[in-house]
């Protein structure tokens, strides 16, 4: 049930500059997953994001340019991005075993998503604190739903300290000289 960096992909959902400002703490949110997102980067952890209807909801929010700049970003029309083609095949070109899915809306598009990565025999870790909804009980009742389907409920530093799996590295130091501010 530990994550492993080389066996994991990371999965933006939906983090959109018209979605973002009407969901519940969406700054302190999108400071997760963008923290989470640059450990990912340095460990050399694959990113996907997906955008929903970007025509009307925007692209991903500017606070991400930086972890995103060489994701593969997903355009999709169906809540579970699992149901669009583009991204059932550049997640299968990834070969990995293991999503961490962080964003938005929690109990639909990461719900929906998460029930279908699970059918398909993946391993599904949900990041709790960089996940939300545009109310605090929806996020929560699809966390209870998430459990009950399978999916591994963990925090971002969770996530990071297992892709790290131990202290007195390079990568460790290099890594986590900046913590404070996370």
């Amino acid at each position: 049930m530990l994550l492993r960096a080389e066996d994991t992909v990371v999965l933006i959902i939906d983090v959109q500059q018209k979605l973002a400002p009407v969901i519940h703490q969406s700054d302190k949110v999108v400071a997760r997953v963008r923290w989470l997102g640059e450990i990912a980067n340095e460990l050399n952890v694959p990113i996907l994001v997906t955008e929903q209807y970007p025509k009307g909801l925007g692209i991903s929010v500017d606070e991400l340019a930086g972890v995103i700049e060489n994701a593969r970003v997903i355009e999709k029309m169906h809540f579970s991005a699992m149901q669009e083609p583009n991204f059932t095949s550049a997640l299968a070109d990834m070969e990995r075993n293991q999503v961490v899915l962080m964003g938005m809306e929690t109990h639909v598009c990461i719900l929906q998503t998460a029930i279908d990565l699970i059918s398909t025999g993946k391993q599904v870790y949900v990041v709790e604190d960089a996940v939300s909804s545009r109310r605090d009980s929806d996020k929560q009742a699809a966390l209870y739903r998430l459990r009950q389907a399978g999916a591994i409920i963990i925090t971002s530093e969770m996530a990071a300290y297992e892709w790290l799996h131990r202290s007195g590295t390079d990568t460790f130091r290099h890594i986590t000289k900046n913590w404070i501010r996370g």
